[in-house]
């Protein structure tokens, strides 16, 4: 397979994947119209019809689906192949295409790539900070961090630390209006509640064996963690977010911890995934072994 052959077959797989040749073009950062012609050139040169073109949506035909099956495993054969050599070598090397999330990755990961770099001068990094859902796999995608519950079975996970959310008021808001003792008095009190929590329009809390859930309302409604911190800080009510986010907020006292005792529930764990497969090229080992180590003490905590 040339070089022109192997191009042809990637956007087949790409536009296969996407659905679309627009969202495939995204995939690959070529034109739509030049990936519509790879796929009618590898029809053409097969000689049978991969794909159905209609206004709307892609649809693989029956030789389609069989022949994407056979080409994906065949690329993840390749894969394999380049990875088991690569682990043979004693030297890192190559690059490495790792996904983040946007904040937490601009605030924990992005400042420490640089050390990474320094101790491994033959890798090189391409970073994605966002917010999206990255498919790994079909993006091709070396490693990942996730934050909260993990559902893709198809990827390898290690936890990093856990992503513990806290209560947290201003001290002139608790000075004000008095502070909690309990999960039920926050009914009392003007919160600042995330939409996008789990649960949401209730704060589930628990204490050792008992459990409370409590219908929270405010003024401030928002999907937006640091749009509910910044109106905390300046004293519009109490929130809950990920300690993560609050670190500076914390140590600078303008935040204080509310409901020391309570746990908040749905939580869940920071973790690095990476595809599943037979052979991890040394390059994504180490990366994966010395970003766990970063968080053995995690660094909102150092």
């Amino acid at each position: 397979m040339d070089g022109a052959e192997l191009d042809e077959v990637l956007a087949f797989l790409a536009a296969f994947d996407a659905g679309s040749f627009i969202a495939a073009s995204a995939m690959l950062g070529r034109d739509a119209s030049i990936v519509s012609r790879r796929v009618s050139a590898l029809e053409s040169r097969l000689g049978v019809r991969l794909i159905e073109r209609t206004t709307r949506r892609l649809a693989p035909t029956e030789a389609g689906t069989a022949f994407y099956r056979r080409m994906r495993a065949a690329l993840s054969m390749m894969d394999e192949a380049s990875a088991e050599i690569t682990q043979t070598s004693q030297v890192a090397s190559g690059l490495l295409r790792i996904a983040l999330p946007s904040t937490f990755g601009q605030r924990w990961i992005g400042p420490m790539l640089s050390v990474f770099l320094a101790a491994w001068p033959q890798v090189t990094i391409e970073a994605e900070f966002s917010d999206r859902y990255v498919d790994i796999v079909h993006e091709r995608f070396d490693l990942a961090v996730r934050l909260g519950d993990l559902a893709d079975s198809r990827l390898v996970a290690r936890r990093l630390t856990s992503n513990d959310r806290i209560v947290v008021a201003s001290p002139a808001y608790l000075a004000h209006h008095g502070t909690p003792a309990s999960p039920d008095e926050l009914t009392r009190h003007a919160c600042l509640p995330n939409s996008r929590l789990e649960g949401f329009p209730d704060w589930h809390f628990r204490n050792g064996e008992t459990a409370e859930a409590v219908r929270v309302s405010g003024r401030l409604i928002a999907d937006d963690s640091t749009s509910l911190v910044a109106a905390a800080v300046a004293g519009m009510g109490i929130t809950v977010c990920a300690r993560w986010l609050i670190a500076d907020e914390l140590a600078s006292g303008r935040l204080v911890r509310v409901l020391g005792n309570w746990q908040f529930e749905h939580s869940g764990g920071i973790h690095l995934v990476r595809p599943s497969t037979r052979y991890t090229p040394l390059k994504t080992r180490v990366f994966a072994d010395w970003l766990v180590e970063q968080f053995i003490t995690p660094p909102w905590d150092a």
